[in-house]
């Protein structure tokens, strides 16, 4: 079967209409929780009211992007093994969350990373960076989701014209946008338990149909993927040159420290009323996620045995489009057209947990702590404000994601990853750990390695001078690594470390009252009853 029969062979009606029942149930919902909110404490973080169950669900609903869904499946299918260490480096990332950040945030923080890290340093300079690394990471995050929208709907509507997909990109942040300024942190976080579920079922569904057809057993469908090309043995894609396996290293530094500095990820530890719902939701986490790898693998060797290399690299979205092309070889166009609207979901969700995350940094560390100097009418103000730049934001995708239309969505989200991993986990850890930690040395660190990992992508092949960059006519790429991480993680340290034994500024009784709230919960944030 060509592909072009393939695609159209998808009823673009059908797959509109799951689309659009998904977003009608999740409109409810989220209308439904927007009910009570009545304090700042109820639009960021949900009145701090969700079980570690519920909310171990939606973070792996916010973890499971369009990337692990859609870039992991299509990485393993054309790459094999070298595909399947994205999931590895994702999965493991959760163990540092758990054992370094997730309870002490808890405690410590109220609800951004601004939080945290202006505890016991000086309030503006460092609430100002903690904002801009937050931002920044968000948009890198967003631009990835946007552009997984744009190669899927090329896919299943048959739009093909730039223009054409555009429009769809802006329909999504249209009704992203609308989730955030309605349901804040409550409704956003429904969506994510909805979308998680039918994320996890579909992947089983698929995963199970797959062994199936190989009389459940994972060897016979390994081998009839092996003979459309060397998918078993490690070095596909990170060969055998030095370079290449550097840059493996660099990316999983990136994967695996990275998670616990992405500021989405983090501000979900505060919607749980005390620390131990913060570890219990992580635990939920990792089972969930680890099981959900466990089927990528599956569905990445079963698009590559039974849709084939050569029909993936042809569709619109290449790799990308991997998971949908499979449903659509099991199950005609309704199973494809409920993978889609499952995957759109994905994106939709995770989006609007970012936007609400960047605005929430803004209108709490900026607006209300640097602007209005901590003086505000807490409840009205700066939830206005927050809303005001979700609209900004959403904007910002929406341009972001036309331009970064068609890149692969995993390799984006592994340069946020990088960012994140070099601006804001360096800081956390010292500031969590580190007695002698000062305002000038979370400077340093922060703007440092923002600095550093920035330059080092803009250089990079990732952006110019191979024919898979982002702008493959130029030729400006001096630094050989495509993920900075194994630069810009190890410079941020040091950096952190050198600006705060060049300044004589210490704050101890800061630091002790820090380290037995963060380990005993004491004068932590309670959570809101109505």
């Amino acid at each position: 079967m060509t592909l072009a029969q393939g695609v159209s062979g998808s009823s673009p009606a059908l797959n509109i209409s799951i689309f659009a029942a998904f977003v009608v149930i999740t409109l409810v919902v989220v209308f439904r929780a927007s009910r009570n909110q009545r304090t700042a404490a109820d639009y960021y973080a949900a009145g701090r009211a969700f079980t570690g169950a519920q909310n171990g669900i939606a973070i792996s609903g916010d973890y499971l992007s369009a990337a692990s869904f859609l870039g992991i499946a299509g990485l393993i299918a054309l790459n094999g093994y070298d595909g399947f260490l994205y999931s590895i480096g994702f999965l493991v990332a959760w163990l540092v969350a758990l054992l370094l950040v997730a309870e002490l945030l808890r405690n410590t923080g109220k609800y951004t990373m601004g939080d945290v890290l202006a505890f016991r340093m000086r309030q503006r300079p460092v609430r100002a960076a903690a904002a801009t690394s937050t931002l920044i990471v968000s948009v890198f995050y967003l631009l990835a989701q946007m552009a997984g929208a744009g190669g899927l709907v090329a896919l299943l509507l048959g739009i093909n014209g730039s223009v054409g997909q555009g429009a769809v990109i802006a329909v999504v942040g249209v009704i992203m946008i609308v989730y955030v300024l309605v349901g804040g942190m409550k409704g956003t976080t429904w969506v994510q338990i909805i979308k998680a579920t039918l994320l996890l079922v579909g992947a089983a569904a698929i995963t199970i149909w797959v062994l199936g057809k190989y009389g459940l057993n994972l060897s016979s469908l390994l081998g009839d993927a092996a003979k459309s090309g060397s998918v078993l043995e490690p070095g596909k894609q990170y060969g055998k040159t030095g370079i290449s396996q550097l840059d493996f290293v660099s990316l999983a530094l990136a994967l695996v420290l990275g998670t616990a500095g992405l500021p989405h990820i983090l501000m979900r530890f505060y919607t749980v009323p005390t620390a131990k719902e913060a570890r219990k939701s992580v635990v939920w986490a990792i089972w969930l996620i680890g099981i959900f790898y466990l089927f990528t693998l599956v569905l990445g060797y079963g698009a590559g045995a039974l849709v084939g290399p050569k029909a993936i690299n042809a569709a619109p979205g290449k790799g990308n489009s991997a998971a949908p092309l499979l449903a659509q070889a099991l199950g005609g166009p309704v199973l494809l057209g409920l993978i889609a609207a499952v995957a759109f979901a994905t994106i939709l969700a995770v989006v609007a947990g970012l936007t609400i995350t960047a605005s929430a940094s803004f209108a709490h560390d900026i607006y209300a702590n640097i602007i209005k100097k901590g003086e505000v009418d807490d409840k009205a103000q700066e939830v206005r404000v927050a809303r005001i730049t979700a609209l900004v934001i959403g904007a910002i995708a929406i341009v972001g994601g036309i331009v970064a239309n068609g890149q692969n969505v995993a390799f984006l989200v592994a340069l946020a990853f990088a960012v994140a991993a070099s601006a804001n986990l360096p800081t956390i850890l010292y500031s969590l750990f580190w007695k002698r930690f000062n305002t000038s040395g979370a400077l340093w660190s922060i703007y440092g390695g923002l600095a550093v990992c920035i330059v080092l992508i803009v250089f990079s092949p990732a952006v110019s001078g191979s024919a898979t960059a982002m702008f493959p006519s130029a030729k400006f790429d001096w630094f050989p690594l495509a993920n900075p991480g194994l630069v810009s993680i190890p410079v941020s340290f040091i950096l952190g470390w050198l600006g705060t034994i060049l300044s004589k500024e210490r704050n101890d009784a800061k630091y002790a009252e820090m380290e037995v709230r963060a380990l005993t919960g004491a004068g932590a944030e309670q959570a809101v009853h109505h």
